[in-house]
């Protein structure tokens, strides 16, 4: 049977949701103030270059094609950069003669160059070729400046559209947004080709297709000479897009001409060419696929649900089953944000509702973890006094041994008295002090022996010592451990006595002889925390416990130092020899109980002899002048107070 306290259980419960709650409320508190933060959205730009990127998208089909002004072309060419621009009107016409329906150079041809070769550029183009300009901010102390660099008036006059190709950087340097600009190189190569939508998603996330080079790319050279160098039909009806490319594309560290950083350069550590930022720009205007940041409301209700899931997830207990569940929880928060760019093309960043999660699993786990350590010292300081440091350790260790309350179980118990201290306080009455001293050192090596032996004491009475094996932890040797430390505190009994008799030498009194008597017995009892809800002692109750005070006090009356019930006897008798020395009526049974001891110089024909005495004295045929008493005393001098006090009761009956 286990008694619970409900009362402490459920106010421990309450307190424990008391503080989740508070802990939630503070989690929620703390993601709205770091969310202010520019750091926390560089956090969640990051966590969006992982999963827009995470199932390696492709561009869309019919998209554009590069042609790369790359290290093979600056070999074929074989001139200075930049190029006359005679040879891009050249590029220009053939790729124009190849199909080519929009074709968009991202090269800023701002400033003159020779007239021969601005008069051919202007020749080549038309309203089919979109050229760049660029846009720059340059601020000083004193003001800001914006400069718009743009294609000369006479190729705008011959028919070329111009298109700002200049870009965006998130605050780490790297590229995740369509432009704001109207007139943006991808945009007009939209609107030219007839693919661009009423309204451009400037500002919306862009969905990168690939590290560098993930668009189809020729060289320079082959662009030349399509006809002989290419398959057929190559640039037909196709954007084509002309800028520099490397093929070995320029490492972060390093930067490089014209390339940027983009979601995939956290996978490859490689910048991409504008060009292809064009490119990709253009399929998401086109296509569709640029992602829409969620807004305030929905990011706040995410992150709302992410703390009620945390909080339901600890609301009973916290172990390691709370690890797996987060480990899914976190998973399924990126899983759900994958799949709403996906299908919805919307970002609900997974960083905070992961936060607002850890922070609430976590912190309940450290608050638990916390509670059970002050647990673990409250039963540290609970038992030290009472068992072994072994057996503490062992409990602070898995408290689970521990258990609160009360049960049924099995213990040897063990009471120990000080035979005549009575008279010993009396003599010491009027020295305290003294007295105070001698209980204390009796006390602590007794006290010593029974931790030592796995034991816990219950409580003191005054001389008196009560303590009981197989609580709170588990000892299948109960009854020989209470047994073997009843045996050891004799001998403890035996060492002070020899320290008094020195003492008492020295001082020239005479010393305070002090001898103890013990009784063990072992049965159901009923052992937890006992007492009130403010104040409790572990203790055990039961009539096997009031079985082992009877016999201590019994002890004296058969003139041994020990005395065991039955059940201890039985456990004990393969390690010891234990005789039999009477049979005792218990307050509350009918039966007699018998009683033993325990004697250590016996042979086989005493014990026997023993056997006979004892059935001898049941049935009533002892009589004093029987020679078993003085023959026994010999064989068994142990017993020879027993023998004696038997002998003493039979003749003052027969007296009677």
């Amino acid at each position: 049977m286990r008694v619970r306290d409900k009362p402490r259980q459920a106010r421990q419960i309450r307190s424990r949701h008391l503080r989740l709650l508070v802990l939630s409320l503070t989690t929620l508190i703390a993601i709205s103030l770091l969310s202010r933060l520019p750091a926390w959205s560089l956090l969640e730009l990051r966590s969006f270059d992982y999963l827009s990127t995470v199932d390696d998208p492709r561009p869309p089909p019919g998209g554009p094609v590069i042609v790369a002004i790359d290290e093979p072309s600056l070999a074929d060419i074989n001139a200075q950069w930049p190029w006359p621009r005679s040879l891009h009107a050249q590029l220009v016409t053939q790729l124009r003669a190849a199909g080519a329906r929009v074709i968009g150079l991202d090269i800023i041809l701002a400033e003159p160059s020779t007239p021969e070769n601005d008069n051919a550029i202007t020749r080549a183009v038309g309203p089919d070729v979109v050229l760049a300009g660029d846009e720059t901010l340059i601020e000083t102390p004193q003001a800001s400046q914006l400069i718009r660099a743009t294609p000369l008036p006479q190729l705008t006059e011959a028919g070329a559209v111009t298109g700002i190709a200049s870009v965006e950087l998130s605050g780490d340097g790297t590229f995740r947004r369509i432009p704001g600009y109207e007139d943006g190189f991808a945009a007009m190569l939209a609107k030219v080709a007839g693919g661009a939508p009423e309204t451009l998603p400037a500002g919306r996330l862009i969905q990168s297709f690939g590290p560098a080079r993930s668009y189809p790319t020729v060289s320079y050279y082959q662009a030349l000479d399509p006809k002989n160098l290419l398959p057929p039909d190559y640039f037909k009806d196709r954007v084509v897009l002309v800028g520099l490319s490397l093929q070995n594309a320029p490492a972060i560290d390093k930067g490089g001409v014209d390339a940027f950083a983009t979601p995939y350069t956290v996978h490859t550590g490689k910048l991409v060419s504008g060009v292809e930022i064009q490119a990709t720009i253009y399929d998401n205007i086109r296509s569709g696929l640029s992602i829409a940041e969620a807004r305030l409301p929905t990011v706040a209700a995410c992150i709302l649900i992410s703390v009620l899931l945390a909080a339901t997830t600890v609301w009973r207990s916290t172990g390691w089953l709370t690890i797996a569940t987060s480990a899914a929880a976190l998973l399924a928060f990126a899983a759900v944000s994958a799949a709403g760019m996906r299908l919805a093309h919307i970002f609900v960043s997974p960083l905070g509702p992961t936060v607002a999660y850890i922070s609430v699993v976590f912190g309940q786990a450290a608050f638990d973890f916390a509670e059970e350590r002050r647990n673990k010292r409250q039963i540290t300081r609970a038992f030290a006094q009472y068992i072994s440091p072994d057996l503490v350790k062992r409990l602070s260790s898995d408290p689970s041994q521990l258990k609160l309350g009360g049960e049924r179980r099995t213990l040897s118990v063990l009471f120990s008295d000080v035979r005549g201290f009575t008279t010993i306080a009396e003599t010491l009455k009027d020295d305290p002090e003294q007295l105070t001293g001698l209980i204390n050192r009796l006390l602590t090596p007794l006290s010593d022996v029974v931790m030592d032996h796995g034991g816990t004491i219950d409580k003191y009475m005054g001389d008196c010592i009560m303590a009981f094996w197989n609580a709170p932890l588990d000892d299948r040797d109960h009854a020989l451990h209470a047994v073997k430390a009843s045996l050891a505190m004799q001998a403890a009994i035996s060492s002070l006595n020899r320290e008094l008799e020195q003492e008492a030498a020295m001082r020239g009194g005479r010393p305070h002889v002090l001898k103890m008597g013990v009784g063990i017995n072992t049965g159901e009892c009923i052992v937890g925390n006992m007492g009130s809800t403010r104040r409790f002692d572990y203790s055990c109750l039961g009539d096997s416990v009031n079985l082992a005070s009877r016999l201590e006090g019994a002890s004296k009356n058969y003139g041994v130092a020990l005395l065991l019930g039955e059940e201890t006897a039985s456990l004990v008798a393969g390690t010891y020899t234990v005789v039999e020395l009477d049979r005792i009526i218990v307050k509350g049974r009918t039966v007699p109980s018998p009683v033993y001891t325990v004697v250590h110089d016996a042979d086989i024909e005493a014990l026997d002899a023993h056997r006979a005495f004892t059935q001898a004295k049941y049935a009533g045929t002892l009589a004093p002048s029987d020679p078993a008493f003085d023959r026994l005393a010999a064989d068994i001098p142990e017993l020879a107070p027993y023998y004696a006090i038997v002998r003493e009761a039979l003749a003052e009956s027969g007296e009677e």
